[in-house]
């Protein structure tokens, strides 16, 4: 079988989900460094995707408690948008963040490839051992196993050598 490249005129939509660091897990702004320094080409058009969390328990349910949960988020997420635009620009990308509300990142990030018609979607992981990863989900197993574009799973660990570098 031979493989047909795309022409040259050919412009990419990739998608890069950003998922908030937690206690086992730092941010995915190393993503974007391993995307540019190791894939990215300057016709790319590259969309960074988030899906804030709202962390609250059955007895935070008052009116109250979940607008400042919304607040929260919608500040984290103005965050992380502001970092990101930064960073694409200092990196001289072209693109966009999107932030999707979806209680299952890795459900929505699909459907929001699928949907813009993505030509693929670049991925991290933190490199759980298949236990961890069972008992607590891995956003991008679910990608790797649930996108209808190609993948590319991009490991933490060589991400953070190639930074400290």
């Amino acid at each position: 079988m031979k493989l047909v490249l795309p022409p040259a005129t050919f412009i990419a939509r990739i998608i890069l989900p950003f998922f908030l660091p937690s206690s086992s897990s730092p941010p995915s702004y190393f993503l974007v460094t391993g995307y540019v320094t190791n894939f990215h080409k300057p016709e790319n058009k590259v969309v960074v995707v988030h899906t804030p969390e709202y962390s609250m328990g059955p007895s935070e349910m008052s009116t109250s408690k979940i607008e400042e949960s919304i607040q929260e988020a919608n500040a984290k997420t103005e965050m992380v948008k502001s970092k990101f635009v930064e960073k694409m620009s200092e990196n001289g990308m072209n693109g966009e963040f999107v932030a999707l509300e979806d209680r299952n990142p890795g459900h929505a990030i699909c459907k929001y490839a699928e949907r813009v018609n993505a030509t693929f979607i670049v991925t991290g992981t933190r490199g759980l051992g298949k236990f961890r990863r069972t008992m607590l989900g891995s956003v991008s197993d679910y990608i790797l196993h649930h996108a209808h574009v190609p993948v590319l799973v991009c490991r933490l660990k060589d991400l953070l050598k190639e930074d400290k570098n």
